[in-house]
């Protein structure tokens, strides 16, 4: 994870650069619960692999995190720009993640790439939203 700009002063862009981190080396849910709020939820905009979107509780995602661990065999997070304002923080994030097995017509391996706008809320020192805008490259 590379961070270009210094608003990774702000205590809440550290936390949220500590939480990509973790996402990223497919951290264990109990880890990733360390940074998550017990109210939070999470909302992915409509894309490539989630047509109509999904929101999701603490619960799901963390769930959804475990599942990532048996798809991926590998992801980065690279944070290009970070803005913080009060309890908010908006990155902008190049992700890339290299399949595990086959997803629909990839074959394992395949390494696909998204570029990631990511607003996170903060309550108590930890995320208790996150809503994501995740542009895919074409998925081929």
């Amino acid at each position: 994870m590379t961070q270009t700009d210094r608003t990774d002063q702000h205590p809440h862009v550290r936390t949220a650069l500590r939480y990509h981190e973790a996402v990223a080396r497919l951290a264990a849910p109990e880890q990733l619960a360390e940074f998550l709020h017990p109210d939070m939820t999470h909302s992915q905009l409509p894309n490539a692999l989630f047509p109509t979107g999904t929101e999701r509780d603490l619960t799901e995602t963390l769930a959804a995190s475990a599942r990532a661990r048996t798809l991926l065999s590998d992801q980065s997070y690279e944070v290009i720009n970070a803005v913080a304002s009060g309890d908010r923080v908006a990155l902008e994030i190049k992700w890339s993640g290299t399949l595990a097995v086959g997803f629909g017509d990839l074959p394992a391996g395949h390494v696909m790439r998204a570029h990631i706008a990511a607003f996170l809320e903060f309550r108590d020192g930890r995320i208790v939203a996150q809503r994501n805008y995740d542009c895919y490259e074409p998925l081929t």
